[in-house]
């Protein structure tokens, strides 16, 4: 037998490595953009800062390793422990939250300006973006979450934008002075829609070219301001309401008025909004509880410590993480669960959307350090697996291009257009 005969035939590539491949290809060739990653002012101009691989699920190692090439940094000011204070909708209130927006506006500027200016540039516009691809460098945009840090100052809609805000949603968890949010489908109204400010807001935002951002807001708010908006409108972190039943979702009719305006919504990969599940019954909270205490981690169920108990579980020996898990396998047999929300889940969203609006209307974000993420994209690194699954649904180059950045910035081309009329 000859040396050539005796020898192991060749492996031939399997079709799950044919996919790989392919989307590799495109994941390296496409601009992929998150647009809402939340983040501290500590995270960004700190000691420890996003330019080091931390407990964050966004930091530029993660990025880098994702192959995520844009995101939009959220100005987010909340106002639920605000609202407990009898100044909340007065100056003092509203100053206070100006303050911590425009902390936030600075950290962003020092980050991209001088921290990571090697790295990574600030972008005001799509053409930005498509110039700072090209250069090899990572794009960040900024969006306000909330506009309860404009108070009722109309000019403080310029500012921000002159700071660098491209898009604003009028509304977070609860009503303001701008509008209703979803949470009145437990709480009840305030306007009913969006108030006469938030009207003001919304014409001031079409002049500047600012994106109207409708998630958080109420069903009633939505459908307003998708009507008084003179340019496409964006869902920046929403789900379909129709796969998981949760107000912070948009419905059918919803969707077709985001349509309507040309907007797009940015599907959001938060495991609450991709997947409605049974609550966990006392019993598995309380042994799964006990199981983070006895490996001393932290509690995951609080979302604002979601993103650092992943990264205590990734620091323990392997040898504990593997007791550990053993451990929460053990529970789950016993104690029955609903699996968590998965990649695959997430994708679901997208096709749903798809069929109902159409492939120009629908794209794509994380929500990361907020709350988000899902088995598969649990943080920027793994934002790979995002476009492999949209291979698998069969999906071309063209169409992943349009989710992953071509549909928001076509938005947003659109919206410095009506802007440059206004202005005319």
């Amino acid at each position: 037998m000859t040396e050539r005969q005796s020898s192991s035939p060749a492996k031939s590539p399997s079709v799950e490595d044919g996919l790989i491949i392919k989307a590799r290809d495109i994941h390296d060739r496409v601009i992929t953009l998150d647009s809402h990653i939340d983040f501290e002012p500590q995270d960004l101009i700190g000691e420890r800062n996003y330019t080091q691989r931390g407990e964050t699920q966004f930091n530029l190692p993660n990025m880098i390793d994702g192959g995520l090439d844009a995101l939009f940094f959220v100005i987010y000011v909340g106002q639920t422990r605000e609202a407990q204070n009898p100044d909340a909708f007065q100056a003092a209130g509203y100053e206070r939250a100006y303050q911590a927006a425009v902390e936030k506006f600075d950290a962003v500027h020092r980050f991209t300006g001088e921290i990571a200016r090697q790295q990574m540039e600030l972008a005001l516009s799509a053409a930005d973006i498509r110039r700072i691809h090209a250069n090899d460098k990572k794009s960040a945009l900024m969006g306000v979450e909330n506009g309860y840090p404009l108070g009722e100052d109309l000019h403080r809609v310029k500012e921000f934008y002159e700071r660098g805000a491209r898009y604003i949603s009028l509304t977070h968890n609860g009503h303001n002075q701008l509008g209703d949010s979803h949470t009145g489908e437990r709480d009840g109204w305030k306007w009913q829609g969006v108030s006469p400010l938030g009207e003001q807001v919304i014409a001031e935002m079409n002049r500047l070219g600012i994106m109207v951002d409708v998630s958080h807001a109420s069903k009633e708010s939505m459908m307003q301001s998708a009507a008084l908006s003179k340019a496409p409108i964006i869902a920046s972190h929403s789900g379909a309401r129709a796969l998981c039943d949760v107000s912070r979702n948009l419905d059918d009719e919803q969707l077709l008025a985001l349509k309507n305006t040309g907007g797009v919504i940015q599907m959001v990969a938060y495991h609450g909004f991709v997947k409605t599940t049974v609550a966990d019954s006392p019993e598995r909270a309380a042994a799964r509880a006990e199981a983070r205490k006895q490996y001393d981690l932290t509690d995951p169920s609080k979302l604002s410590q979601r993103a650092r108990a992943q990264a205590a579980l990734k620091k323990l020996p392997a040898d504990r993480r593997a007791e550990y898990e053993k451990k929460l396998a053990d529970i789950d047999r016993q104690l029955p669960g609903d699996p968590p929300a998965t990649v695959k889940d997430f994708i679901d969203h997208i096709d749903y959307a798809v069929k109902l609006i159409g492939i120009d209307h629908v794209g794509i974000s994380s929500d990361f350090d907020g709350g988000g993420g899902v088995t598969g994209w649990n943080d920027a690194s793994e934002t790979f697996n995002v476009t492999l699954e949209l291979v698998r649904r069969g999906y071309s180059e063209k169409q992943i291009e349009k989710f992953w950045s071509g549909n928001l910035l076509r938005v947003m081309d659109e919206v410095q257009h009506v802007a440059s009329e206004l202005q005319n």
